[in-house]
């Protein structure tokens, strides 16, 4: 059960990040370079602040 959940997820996962270059590669590759332009410390607080509001949707959920 563990495992097909996690393959549910990762499924899912890959779907939802494969929506923004299949409706808008141009928005996409925009959107890349704006983020590459971020310094460390902005990358880690959006990584940071992603983690907590997929713990808090999984909690929810739950």
């Amino acid at each position: 059960m563990l495992m097909e959940s996690l393959w549910i997820a990762t499924a899912l996962m890959l779907v939802i990040e494969g929506i923004l270059p299949f409706l808008s590669p141009t928005g996409f590759r925009d959107a890349l370079r704006k983020v590459s332009l971020f310094t460390d410390a902005q990358l880690r607080v959006t990584g940071l602040v992603s983690m907590v509001v997929g713990l808090l949707i999984l909690y929810w959920i739950n």
